[in-house]
């Protein structure tokens, strides 16, 4: 087995190396598709050897398409420069480049677990967080809108048990951010599919979100950390609905209205 990694960027510089470093012996060749990067990001892809390319963002599942697009060998494994191998899964990994796969196998799911705040969080909404990340080329490709891209597989999907580390935030303003950010791109995605929402909806979907992550999903046992989380995700919950409900009294919304009598 021979595997691609690739690598989507934009100004990564302080995740870069550590992300390099953890799959680079199991790498036969490295992608990376970057979209702009003004800080010193290049110069360290280029002290691992990597495919470099230029791309401006044309989204989440482009960019990933043109990732397997660009890869040399059938198996893929798709890698964010702020997430590292754990030990566990680099063992998984050894194990299967020296086996053959079946060819029913299409692809391997592994587990993401997430450091916030100094601490690993392995309860709640956002652990496991299973995602299948090594897959076979000419079986997957990504679909999706602007953000939440999923990966299509068409074959058998096995699981992997070891961690893919993900360094996702700085601080918590650095995590409402990128909340901000999700939510505006859902919002906008679903107003222009014409979804509509009731007035009680933004506090529907945000309690059930607190209730399903803090209590059904035991992140309680992430301590302060996991309360913050919780808060945070159900909070980002009621911002999206808000801003659709926005979005559907807004001068657009009603013109789209009449001109559809």
């Amino acid at each position: 087995m021979k595997i691609s990694f690739g690598i989507i960027t934009l100004n990564e510089e302080e995740n870069l190396r550590r992300c390099l470093s953890s799959c680079v012996e199991f790498a036969d060749e490295i992608v990376v598709i970057d979209s702009g990067t003004t800080d010193g990001k290049e110069k360290i892809a280029r002290d691992f050897n990597v495919r470099w390319e230029r791309q401006n963002w044309r989204g989440y599942v482009a960019q990933k398409n043109l990732v397997i697009a660009r890869a040399s060998h059938e198996w893929i494994f798709s890698i964010d420069a702020d997430e590292e191998l754990s030990l566990e899964l680099k063992e998984e990994i050894r194990a299967l480049k020296k086996n053959a796969i079946e060819n029913s196998v299409a692809g391997f799911s592994v587990p993401r677990c997430v450091f916030y705040e100094g601490r690993w969080i392995r309860h709640g909404d956002w652990y496991p967080d299973r995602v299948v990340r090594l897959f076979r080329k000419s079986k997957s490709r990504y679909a999706g809108g602007k953000v939440h891209e999923r990966l299509e597989v068409t074959g058998a999907v096995k699981s992997l048990s070891g961690d893919l580390l993900h360094y996702s935030f700085r601080d918590a303003a650095d995590h409402w951010a990128r909340c901000e950010k999700y939510a505006t791109l859902w919002a906008e995605e679903r107003f222009e599919s014409g979804k509509r929402v009731s007035p009680i909806s933004p506090y529907s979907h945000a309690a059930f979100r607190w209730l399903r992550g803090y209590i059904l999903r035991r992140g309680f046992l992430d301590g302060a950390q996991g309360r913050r989380i919780a808060k945070i995700c159900a909070a980002e919950v009621f911002y999206k609905y808000q801003l659709l409900r926005k979005m559907n009294h807004s001068p657009e919304a009603q013109s789209r209205t009449e001109s559809s009598r």
